[in-house]
């Protein structure tokens, strides 16, 4: 039966079985010190705090493109591939509108960059379409009786409606304030005037309908103010 011994060899020195060698030791940071963290965490800071201070009007294009690609990218430095961006397209405004193909044909830009940029685009669109979506005008009580019958003639619970007015009549927001019972409902004045002022509202038009009547409603239904 073979066993493993140490032998000696001819010069008469002992001979042992070579082991691995130790492992490595981790180096240790002397007391106080950290582990110092990537350049690019402390510029995402200040950019983002210089955003909240001074807003997107004292930024250049590039900058403003990093804090969108901060949200796609969440550990890298962004500014070169922004900077690409921007020299490829030419602009903020033409990077959020190149199609996604041309995109990817940037090197560094995957998916989730893609769909950021995308994502911004498809918000500035809506903005734009609820900035000119044309209000109703409300300058005859005929134009006043018409809307709210639209908005709750069939309504089975008593509702206190406020229609807020811009100063051209034109209708901000229409807002059911208080709903009650099928013969009641409570109404709060100086919640009305609170969210006149919130609104910039330049006239209200106050509303109430009688669910337990004829579906119809009438000039002493309403008040303007």
């Amino acid at each position: 039966m073979a066993r493993n011994r140490a032998g000696r060899s001819g010069g008469g020195g002992e001979v042992s079985a070579a082991g691995p060698p130790p492992a490595a030791t981790p180096a240790v940071l002397p007391a106080g010190f950290a582990e110092a963290e990537p350049h690019f965490v402390g510029h995402r800071e200040r950019l983002r705090e210089r955003f909240r201070q001074a807003g997107g009007e004292a930024l250049p294009d590039y900058e403003l493109l990093e804090l969108v690609l901060f949200r796609a990218v969440s550990r890298a430095d962004v500014k070169p591939l922004a900077k690409a961006l921007i020299d490829r397209f030419g602009s903020f405004a033409e990077v959020i509108a190149a199609p996604p193909g041309r995109l990817r044909e940037v090197k560094g830009v995957g998916e989730a960059i893609v769909t950021e940029l995308k994502l911004i685009g498809a918000a500035v669109e809506r903005v734009t379409r609820g900035q000119v979506r044309a209000r109703p005008l409300l300058s005859s009580w005929s134009a006043v009786i018409a809307h709210c019958r639209a908005s709750m003639a069939f309504v089975e619970q008593e509702q206190f409606r406020v229609l807020f007015l811009d100063k051209r009549n034109q209708l901000i927001l229409d807002e059911v304030q208080q709903r009650g019972t099928v013969d009641h409902t409570p109404v709060y004045p100086r919640e009305v005037v609170k969210r006149a002022l919130e609104v910039a509202a330049s006239a209200i038009i106050l509303v109430h309908n009688h669910p337990t009547t004829l579906s119809s409603i009438t000039l002493g239904h309403a008040q303007a103010h």
